[in-house]
């Protein structure tokens, strides 16, 4: 792949989500360890040289404060996220179908979504030329905060399964 035309796509998990009593699940709050962990992963981004320059964001609140955290640790590189409604308790194909109409001009998109849609549009995307072990990790554990970083010479139109090089899958902890 030639570098000036790749394009990333990092996938994130949202951080560790509390269960209130009485709560509708699109309004669950992170819990104390999900605030503590989010912001790893924008420290995690930083350190690995994989900054979005476009952020998609289920609308859900844990999604939210996930991705408030993230932005605080990515300071005046983050950009503005875009809250999406579609990615709450998203398919894998709904989440593609989303990633499908991003323009061409985003070079490295970060979806922040729910499980199962996060792993399944993860293993859907994954090539065979991808990095084994991170496939592996991604395949059979994805928890809360987990981060997979996949690469592709495709347009986003044009992304559509097994066409993503599976680079990385992190779980930034303290």
């Amino acid at each position: 792949m030639s570098d000036h035309h790749i394009k990333r796509l990092v996938i994130m998990r949202h951080a560790k989500a509390d269960w209130p009593m009485g709560v509708p699940d699109h309004e669950r709050p992170l819990e104390e360890r999900g605030h503590r962990e989010a912001p790893l992963a924008g420290k995690w981004l930083l350190k690995q040289g994989v900054v979005p320059d476009f952020i998609l964001c289920s609308s859900a609140l844990r999604t939210r404060q996930t991705c408030t955290w993230v932005c605080d640790e990515l300071g005046d590189k983050a950009p503005t996220p875009k809250l999406e409604d579609g990615l709450y308790a998203a398919s894998a194909n709904r989440m593609l179908t989303v990633i499908n109409h991003v323009p061409d001009t985003v070079t490295t998109l970060m979806v922040i979504s729910h499980m199962p849609g996060v792993q399944d549009l993860a293993m859907h995307l994954a090539s065979r030329d991808s990095d084994h072990d991170a496939y592996m990790d991604a395949a059979t554990r994805y928890p809360t905060s987990a981060l997979t970083v996949l690469e592709t010479e495709k347009s986003w139109a044009e992304l559509d399964g097994q066409d993503a090089r599976l680079t990385h899958f992190t779980v930034p902890r303290h």
